[in-house]
């Protein structure tokens, strides 16, 4: 796709919460976002950001947001099962979309969002926040020079405490579908395809668990492998039911890739700056009120996926993002996000291992969608 240069534009972010909050204060930042329009169907939560951007344009009504002719580009920050209306409706305005994984919750619909993006022909990512880390871009780039020779297998882990799930799944009627690896290890899955560009999943096989978060309707962890369409073999775990003390902010993960001629091996842990303290450290992940059942009195500094805040200002990999979109909207430059066809197939991918943990068979991929819903009777 040509990108197109748009010089000053005015911004429309639909959802207001935590990372719709981080990003809105980022574009009051930017030079090149011109005016701010905000929507949020919690009217506090929307009174409390227009005050806090100064936003030119507040409602809870996003047909009247997106009607306005100031918007240039949207993001969409909703939460993850109520992205396909208003993803849907932006299409029809033709701007640049970031819209915050997933496309959908239900694989259907997020069929039914790529081909209306495709057919309009309009620019739209996805937020996938860990590839703005800068240990990420350097091995993509040491990837494509070639020096580990060609990739043979690729082993990822990643580890989650219990919040996230406490606190995501609170906020639905019905937590069908927001499995660990929909939700979050969507993450880790992606940035393993990401590093693997060029090659195509062609199977996979899983198993999960759910002894500690079954009781809320989700799972605690699944593991799967993966085989590749030239013979890599790529293993992929989470677990997000760690205890709530465990001193990860969120997320934690690591990535080892071997080559024919080298390896590379990831720690993104965050061990490197551990804090300890009488005093209880911040949850990390806070949602509408959302608060950790017990204090955390050790922390791993820079475990919050969108970075930290020092001196009311956030740095870190979500700023790289965001800021990174804002110069692809308004200067036209190619940036590695998550295109739409990639969010679209994560979400398959990370479905089609819990299909295969719940048949007890592996999935042949690409799967499809109606197959998909058929298969887990969501």
């Amino acid at each position: 796709m040509t990108l197109t240069a748009h010089g000053t534009v005015g911004l429309a972010i639909i959802g207001c919460g935590t990372v719709g909050r981080i990003r809105a204060r980022l574009a009051r930042e930017y030079p090149g976002i011109g005016w701010l329009g905000l929507c949020d169907v919690h009217e506090q939560t929307l009174k409390n950001l227009e005050a806090d951007t100064d936003a030119d344009f507040a409602t809870t009504d996003l047909d009247e947001l997106l009607a306005r002719p100031e918007v240039g580009a949207v993001i969409i920050a909703t939460d993850e099962q109520e992205h396909v209306e208003p993803i849907l409706k932006s299409v029809e305005r033709g701007v640049p979309l970031f819209i915050e994984k997933p496309l959908a919750t239900n694989p259907v619909d997020s069929a039914r969002v790529l081909a209306a993006i495709e057919a309009a022909g309009v620019d739209a990512v996805v937020g996938y926040t860990q590839r703005f880390r800068r240990r990420f871009q350097t091995v993509k780039q040491r990837l494509r020079d070639g020096q580990i020779g060609d990739v043979t297998t690729v082993v990822t882990r990643a580890f989650m405490n219990r919040m996230v799930p406490e606190a995501t799944l609170r906020k639905v009627a019905d937590p069908a579908g927001l499995t660990p690896m929909v939700v979050s290890g969507t993450h880790s899955l992606d940035m393993s395809m990401w590093l693997m560009e060029g090659r195509k999943p062609v199977e996979v096989y899983a198993r999960s668990t759910d002894r500690t978060l079954g009781r809320i309707g989700t799972k605690d962890g699944t593991s799967g492998i993966f085989t590749m369409d030239d013979g890599v073999v790529f293993s992929m775990n989470i677990n997000w039911a760690l205890p709530t003390q465990w001193p990860g902010a969120v997320y934690g993960l690591e990535v080892g890739i071997v080559g024919t001629r080298g390896v590379i091996d990831i720690e993104d842990t965050h061990r490197d700056v551990i804090l300890a303290s009488e005093i209880g450290q911040p949850a990390g992940y806070n949602s509408r009120g959302f608060e950790p059942p017990a204090p955390r009195h050790v922390d791993f500094v820079g475990s919050y996926p969108p970075g930290d805040v020092s001196d009311g200002m956030l740095w870190g990999p979500m700023r790289e993002e965001t800021t990174t979109w804002y110069s692809r909207v308004c200067r036209g430059i190619a940036t590695p996000h998550a295109t739409a066809a990639d969010g679209h197939a994560n979400l398959l991918n990370t479905m089609a291992m819990d299909l295969s943990a719940k048949s007890g068979k592996p999935v042949a991929l690409p799967v499809d969608p109606d197959e998909l819903l058929a298969g887990l009777g969501y």
